[in-house]
């Protein structure tokens, strides 16, 4: 098909309209990055961004028309280059095995785990037996246990005797991959304590630990000012601080659709700067000697980018909080220079700040949630000003409110269905009540109690925050005991996810007709290509465990506990509504504890776990026979396939596929390649000398 010769001639004309692709052409190059199976040597990215920028100095020479073009290409390798150099600066040391060893090190963050345990992780680690130079800068612990023998603060120096590992790899082939996340975040080691946590020195001054401080102080005293959940979300909402939320009121937040609300984003960073600027600038027009002589908008723009920053400090540098930041503050930037301050121009500006500073980001579920909304919020409400003057002024409220959630909701459904592999059904009601509830009660309320604080009299706004947070726990609840609630979504193939991104950015963004038509085809395409999603027959876990079986009845697992997390995350993967002690009831495996057999597309599995699988396995090794243990295998070799735990350190979890001559195994590490995350440490440490 002939490209219409007027496509880049129109956008050529108009080269502002250029400026919102810029992120989604550096986006293809570091997801391009992100999706290969060998990490590309460093002559290799050299040439990628010596060519990157003779592109763009061809661009700035061309016409028009071909400059888009040679941008365009520039900014694709240009992200490759950008990411891998990303991955490469944040090289650290990261565990090589199994420990179980005194820790000592600074407390610099304190959450939860999956198992509702207080988490601590540190800085500053002393391993025992370790060089210093092999040593994670961040290790994770999660206290089990009699505990309380200290107040974890910030900066507390503490000791410890903990169970410590590299961080896993994925679950599954093509799953979720926890090592390369614990890489971009610097953490080289994760574990669990069942012993006393002590402290070994008293907290340490300075600037970060200062805010952390601030942050935990604030969040203890809202939690004693709101008792309860409503006290730990306030906190959560206002400092940053999870801790105190536990995994029952998170279930009900994710299964009403309204889990955004407790992390710090676009949302609450919005509300708060809106909140801020609303009341400064109406506060300012109260006077008319100011009003008429100084320019109010500005002025309270100012007082509301310094209001923000102030939040960014206080809830501390994640992702999420950044991100939200640098979206008010490119839009109240456009405020100071009198330009229109929410734009797909400012969102792009936003997209790219972000995507430089953190290139990792873009295959995160919040970005994605974040940018996707935001697109879509801002070209449905483009007509908008045509429309409201038809519907009655006291209702305009209540449909922009309807409109909005329903656009957001749409938009970041898909994206939150292929991360989570659930669809709150229920969802548009949900925030139809809550963002009202955020907006005019908590917000408002959380900043007056902040600037009434200091003087003692937060108390009446912290009460109504409280109301409001109980409130919106309340919907939060009710929605999700309602009756199909939550519908289960199995995980979608590679690729689907960025053929639907690319489709919805056509049909949103151009104008030309023919290539809206384009993005239309194309997100079809990407949803019938997951609903065609082929799920394993066999998965196995890497440390070999568990294993799960897939039937007509949902997949059978092999225990009813343990490896939790991996449990779990299968059967959300399969789109399966069961608890792990449901579907270990599942018809699939027949035999005792420890000693299990299914059938499994011409081959019979045999599983061996707990103390003892290794020799329980002896004799079972037969023509057509696939033996799982969670020991080392210690007879001899046959005819039949061994994946013992010698093997799944080598492999991780793996995964098999029935077909016509047999079965198709498939290894998390042949899934996720050869990577730096991923790498063996000798590897890791020549990428590091070369630095």
């Amino acid at each position: 098909m002939r490209v219409p010769d007027d496509s880049l001639q129109a956008l050529a004309t108009r080269r502002g309209s250029f400026l919102p692709w810029a992120p989604v052409f550096l986006s293809i190059g570091i997801g391009g990055y992100f999706a290969l199976k060998a990490e590309p040597g460093l002559p290799v990215l050299a040439a990628l961004a010596a060519l990157a920028a003779l592109l763009a100095g061809l661009g700035f020479r061309r016409g028009d028309e071909a400059r888009i073009l040679f941008y365009a290409v520039a900014l694709i390798l240009a992200g490759t280059v950008l990411a891998a150099a990303r991955a490469h600066l944040v090289t650290a040391p990261v565990l090589t095995f199994r420990y179980y060893v005194p820790v000592e090190g600074r407390i610099v963050d304190i959450d939860r785990s999956f198992s509702d345990q207080i988490r601590l992780t540190l800085d500053r680690v002393v391993l025992e037996d370790v060089a210093p130079d092999r040593t994670p800068a961040l290790v994770r612990v999660a206290l089990h246990g009699d505990q309380g023998f200290i107040d974890p603060r910030p900066g507390l120096t503490v000791i410890l005797t903990a169970h410590l590992s590299p961080p896993e790899g994925p679950v599954e082939p093509g799953g979720f991959d926890f090592q390369r996340l614990a890489w971009f975040s610097g953490l080289g080691g994760v574990g669990y304590t069942r012993a006393p946590v002590l402290a070994l020195a008293p907290p340490e001054e300075g600037l970060a630990l200062l805010a952390f401080r601030l942050r935990r102080t604030l969040s203890t005293a809202m939690q004693e000012a709101i008792p309860g959940q409503p006290g730990a979300f306030a906190a959560a909402l206002m400092t940053g601080d999870r801790a105190g939320v536990t995994q029952e009121t998170n279930a009900a937040l994710r299964a009403s659709n309204l889990s955004h609300l407790i992390s710090i984003s676009g949302l609450h960073m919005g509300l708060l700067v809106g909140f801020v600027f609303a009341t400064c600038r109406s506060g300012l027009a109260l006077v008319p000697h100011l009003a008429l002589r100084l320019n109010t908008k500005k002025i309270a723009a100012v007082i509301a980018l310094a209001a923000a920053t102030f939040y960014l400090i206080l809830a501390g540098p994640n992702v999420a909080t950044r991100r939200a930041y640098i979206m008010a503050a490119v839009m109240l930037v456009a405020v100071l220079s009198d330009r229109r301050a929410i734009s797909l121009r400012s969102v792009a500006i936003s997209a790219l700040i972000v995507l430089f500073l953190e290139p990792e980001s873009l295959v995160e579920p919040g970005f994605q949630m974040s940018f996707g909304a935001t697109v879509a919020l801002i070209v449905a409400f483009e007509p908008w000003g045509r429309f409201q003057h038809r519907i009655p002024r006291l209702l305009r409220p209540v449909a922009m409110l309807v409109l909005s959630s329903f656009v957001a909701g749409t938009a970041t459904a898909p994206i939150a269905a292929a991360h989570f592999n659930r669809i709150a059904e229920f969802g548009l009601i949900a925030n139809l009540v809550a963002v009202p509830l955020m907006g005019m009660i908590v917000m408002p309320a959380g900043v007056i109690a902040a600037l009434l604080a200091p003087v003692g009299l937060a108390g009446p706004a912290l009460w109504a925050m409280g109301q409001g947070m109980a409130l919106i726990l309340a919907v939060a609840a009710w929605v999700a005991g309602l009756k199909g609630a939550v519908a289960a979504v199995p995980a979608p193939p590679d690729g689907v996810l960025t053929l639907l991104a690319l489709g919805g950015l056509l049909a949103l963004i151009v104008r030309a007709l023919w290539l809206r038509g384009i993005g239309i085809a194309l997100a079809a395409l990407s949803l019938s290509l997951w609903t065609a999603a082929e799920r394993p027959a066999l998965l196995v876990s890497g440390d070999g465990t568990l294993t799960g079986v897939l039937g007509t009845g949902g997949r059978a697992l092999s225990k009813p506990k343990g490896a939790g997390f991996v449990a779990q995350s299968w059967l959300e993967d399969d789109g399966d509504v069961a608890n792990q002690e449901e579907a270990s009831l599942r018809a699939g495996f027949s035999g005792g504890k420890g000693n299990l057999t299914a059938a499994l597309a011409g081959l019979t599995l045999r599983h061996f776990a707990g103390k003892g699988a290794a020799g329980r396995a002896a004799g079972a090794c037969a023509p057509g026979t696939l033996v799982v243990l969670s020991e080392e295998w210690t007879g001899p070799r046959g005819a039949c396939l061994i994946f013992d735990l010698a093997r799944l350190r080598e492999t991780g979890a793996i995964a098999v596929y029935p077909e016509a001559e047999g079965v198709r195994i498939v290894t998390a590490r042949d899934a996720a390649g050869a990577r730096l995350w991923n790498a063996p440490p000798a590897r890791r440490a020549r990428y590091a000398a070369l630095q």
